[in-house]
C-alpha cells in the first residue's frame, strides 16, 4: 500500500489512490469529481463522506473552499495528516452538523449506498444548501454491479446497504427535490476496445489476485486516466455508476420536503 494511505485499510468499501492494481476503480470515481469541477461549482463546497480525501483535495486545488466530512474517526484523522490546511470534520450524514441554507454544493460521491437512512440523507443535504445550490450524488449502477438484484436484497458487498437503480435513485431524490439530472458513467473508446478482444474489465481484475494477472491487464489498468469513462444522459440502465445534480430549489428546511412536490 502506498505510504500516502498508512493507516487506510482496503477493505472493498473504499478505493485509494497510488495503488496500481486499484487504479481502475480509482480513475473511475475520480471521473465524477472531474466532471463536478467542470460544473463550475461556486461558494462553500461540502463533501459529505470525503473518505480518503483526494476527491476534496481536487476540488479545493481548483480554487475551491471545501470542507470535508465523514463519520469515521481513522478517516478523518487520515484526511488532517495527508492534506494538512484543507478543513474536515467529523459528523454524521443523516444530522449534518450545518446550520440551514450554509453551503453552496453539497457533493456526496460512492456514499449512498453505505447508508441506512436514504430518505434523511437527501432531506438533511437539501436543507444544508442555500436556494440556488446543488447537490450532486454518485453511487454504483444496481443492474451493472449486481445483476438480479432487487431493490430490498441485501448486497453481496458487505459495506453497501442498499444499491440503487437510476429510476431509484431518481425517485428518492424527487420526493424531496422537483427534479434531478442524472447522468450515466460508462467506459470510454480505449477500455471498450480492450474488453472487446478480452472481455469484460471488471471481472478480468476480479478473476485472480492482482499478482497473477497478466502482463497486457496489468498494462491496460495502470494505463487508465480518468479520461478514459465517460459521462451521458443516454443507456443509464447499463451505465457502470449514476451520476444525479440536484437543485436544491424551493426545498424547504422545515419540513424537509420540497415545496413543489
Amino acid at each position: 500500500m502506498s505510504d500516502v494511505c498508512a493507516g487506510l485499510s482496503l477493505t472493498g468499501e473504499r478505493t485509494l489512490p497510488g495503488i496500481w492494481h486499484e487504479n481502475y476503480w480509482f480513475q473511475r470515481h475520480l471521473a465524477a469529481y472531474e466532471r463536478v469541477r467542470a460544473a463550475g461549482p461556486r461558494g462553500v463546497i461540502l463533501e459529505a463522506g470525503c473518505g480518503e480525501g483526494y476527491g476534496a483535495r481536487l476540488l479545493a486545488d481548483a480554487g475551491q473552499t471545501v470542507v470535508a466530512m465523514d463519520y469515521d474517526a481513522a478517516t478523518v484523522a487520515h484526511v488532517r495528516r495527508r492534506y494538512p490546511g484543507l478543513p474536515v470534520v467529523r459528523g454524521n450524514l443523516v444530522a449534518l452538523p450545518l446550520g440551514d441554507r450554509s453551503v453552496d454544493w453539497v457533493v456526496s460521491l460512492q456514499t449512498i449506498e453505505h447508508l441506512w437512512d436514504l430518505d434523511t440523507f437527501i432531506s438533511e443535504c437539501l436543507r444544508v444548501l442555500r436556494r440556488d445550490g446543488t447537490l450532486v450524488v454518485s453511487t454504483p449502477n444496481r443492474h451493472t454491479f449486481s445483476p438480479g438484484l432487487g431493490f430490498a436484497d441485501k448486497p453481496a458487498n458487505p459495506f453497501h446497504h442498499r444499491e440503487l437503480t437510476a429510476l431509484d435513485l431518481t425517485d428518492l431524490i424527487t420526493r424531496h427535490a422537483a427534479s434531478c439530472e442524472v447522468l450515466g458513467l460508462h467506459h470510454g473508446e480505449a477500455i471498450t476496445a480492450w474488453e472487446n478482444h478480452h472481455g469484460s474489465i471488471v471481472q478480468a481484475q476480479l478473476a485472480q489476485p492482482y499478482d497473477r494477472w497478466d502482463a497486457d491487464l496489468v498494462r491496460v489498468v495502470t494505463s487508465l486516466t480518468a479520461a478514459d469513462f465517460t459521462l451521458t444522459h443516454q443507456e443509464l440502465s447499463s451505465c457502470l455508476d449514476l451520476v444525479a445534480f440536484v437543485s436544491a430549489g424551493d426545498h424547504d428546511p422545515a419540513n424537509g420536503n420540497c415545496r413543489d412536490g
